[in-house]
């Protein structure tokens, strides 16, 4: 049997609120150890990963592991009918197809319960390694998703870089460009309000705002949110949820020929050279290995005219008939080369083309 009682019920609300348009259809594992979610939005470019641990619960069951499949959007709509005061009990027995939602005021004279089924869906889980990235962010929550909503009034991708100078939001689109930097700044009276910044080394990546106006509405699950970059790594994009755990977004960078980014145009850029030349390549070789295949007519006479062409024979003079070809570069060899130009090429060449080699002797 399974079973965990929330006291802060609008809790569970405002997790559901964050991922539903996200994902559609998810597991939820239940174990011993906690409450977690891992799925991936349809297009397989976004992942959410839940986690909320058992302690964290006033009451918590989990007699043995069971994945219970659920409809995100339907859950939603059962969790909007608690009040935000409300007490959240969810239980599920072994064995059975549908799940329980009950919702008690927080003076007990109000009790409500509702039943939903369960869905067999075929998801994998997927491991996501610890990694080391190159920059880590930590803001307020309620700015970055100001940022991103600022502008997604004017492009449709943001480009986030984390320098020295701190970190830089811009975008570009058809009404204009945006850029919004926001420094590091611990000297504030509410920890929650700083802004935090470490970097190992710049990054400079490109991502879809819708993903990221979506990711922006875990906003009232937790005050701060920890962006960590790497570039070649997705961005993770962290609520914490008090002291019971986080709901994480990874995302995986836009890679694409954008003009609205000058990242992107130059990563693009460089990317399509490559791609260029491999075509040109694959062309250029083949007609280069078809260049004998032009002379595959006159492939003797070929062989046969590339010593008179080392003799400083003219290629006009040479004709389809190679024995009298051969018997006048001696001749042309053993005269000046004003003798040459002295008799008139005229008169040789109808007495060449006359197939007669004893006139060619006479004459000369």
């Amino acid at each position: 049997m399974f079973e965990l009682r929330l006291v802060q019920g609008s809790l569970l609300k405002k997790v559901l609120e964050s991922i539903k348009d996200l994902v559609n259809d998810a597991n939820f594992d239940c174990s011993a150890t906690g409450f977690s979610l891992q799925a991936m939005d349809s297009s397989h470019v976004a992942l959410v990963a839940l986690l909320l641990r058992s302690e964290g619960f006033e009451h918590y069951r989990c007699d043995r592991n069971i994945s219970m499949g659920m409809n995100l959007g339907n859950m939603a709509k059962m969790l909007k009918c608690a009040g935000n005061d409300d007490i959240v009990t969810i239980k599920a027995d072994d064995g059975s197809d549908t799940v329980t939602f009950m919702f008690e005021s927080p003076t007990q004279d109000k009790i409500a319960d509702f039943e939903m089924k369960l869905m067999d869906i075929d998801s994998e889980h997927l491991g996501i390694p610890e990694s080391e990235y190159d920059a880590i962010v930590r803001m307020p929550s309620f700015e970055f998703a100001r940022i991103c909503k600022d502008l997604g009034t004017i492009g449709d991708t943001v480009v986030i870089s984390v320098t020295k100078e701190g970190v830089k939001f811009s975008t570009r689109g058809d009404i204009g460009t945006a850029n919004i930097v926001c420094r590091q700044n611990t000297s504030v009276d509410k920890p929650e309000d700083a802004t935090i910044i470490e970097m190992k080394e710049m990054v400079s990546l490109t991502f879809a705002l819708r993903y990221m106006n979506s990711f922006a509405k875990a906003t009232p699950l937790a005050s701060q949110v920890t962006i960590s970059l790497s570039s070649e790594l997705p961005v993770v994009v962290e609520y914490k949820i008090a002291e019971m755990g986080y709901v994480r977004f990874y995302l995986a960078p836009k890679i694409e020929e954008d003009e609205a980014d000058p990242y992107v145009e130059t990563t693009s850029k460089a990317k399509a050279k490559p791609k260029a030349e491999t075509k040109l390549k694959l062309e250029i070789n083949p007609d280069d290995e078809m260049k004998p295949e032009v002379d595959s007519n006159m492939e003797n006479e070929v062989v046969e005219i590339k010593p008179e062409l080392e003799s400083n024979m003219e290629p006009e003079v040479d004709s389809n008939m190679e024995n009298e070809v051969l018997e006048i570069k001696p001749e042309l060899n053993s005269k000046m080369e004003s003798e040459r130009e002295s008799k008139p090429q005229l008169d040789i060449k109808p007495k060449k083309e006359a197939n007669g080699e004893v006139q060619v002797m006479d004459i000369e």
